[in-house]
């Protein structure tokens, strides 16, 4: 019997190795208003949080006093770049794997905060879509993660009481953990399939 009837799978930095290609898109609409974004910074920063809160948090980062405003006029053209970068992605053949390993077996899922238009291109070309069970992204929520909203919203959408997370931002995981669920906490994306596949073979807590 398995220890799970789900696993969900967050997007960003787990299904693919997206965070340096925000990192680039930022990098460039940042660099007309003169603010310095490093990776540390960003990592440390902006992973798992709102739009706004992160619009915010790089308007503290300019040295001339940038408006959210102003920044935010260029959110559609970092998103618009962000999408046509990855469709010159492709899902790595171990998830892919991985995905065909658990599908007979699992409901499946992907929670993510980015918009369906950011992601679902990605979900589409790779095959991801057709596979899973349901998706829940951040342009259908109220609270975003470290919310419990979209783990619950995934959770309920699909019936199951019992599910597995799989994440790598502080936000995410806490959000997860506030649903209820186990989490596979991921730190080097190429880790997820060995971990996702070695927690659900454990047997269940006593």
């Amino acid at each position: 019997m398995n220890r799970y009837e789900a696993v969900l799978f967050d997007f960003d930095g787990v299904l693919v190795d997206s965070e340096p290609i925000h990192f680039d898109c930022w990098q460039e609409i940042l660099g007309p208003f003169g603010i310095d974004l490093d990776w540390d910074t960003y990592c440390e920063h902006c992973i798992g949080v709102t739009d706004r809160a992160m619009l915010a948090f790089l308007c503290t980062l300019s040295k001339t006093g940038v408006s959210i405003e102003s920044l935010g006029a260029e959110y559609p053209r970092k998103k618009a770049m962000f999408r046509e970068r990855m469709l010159k992605v492709d899902l790595a053949e171990d998830l892919r794997a991985l995905i065909a390993e658990l599908k007979p077996h699992y409901k499946l899922g992907v929670v993510t905060s980015s918009n369906i238009l950011e992601v679902g291109p990605f979900l589409e070309a790779s095959g991801v879509m057709a596979s899973v069970d349901v998706v829940v992204h951040g342009g259908e929520v109220k609270h975003h993660k470290p919310h419990p909203e979209p783990y619950l919203l995934a959770v309920e959408r699909l019936g199951v009481k019992s599910a597995l997370a799989v994440e790598d931002s502080r936000a995410g995981i806490a959000a997860a953990r506030a649903a209820g669920l186990d989490v596979v906490e991921i730190r080097d994306q190429r880790d997820v399939s060995n971990l996702v596949k070695a927690a659900v073979q454990s047997p269940p807590a006593v």
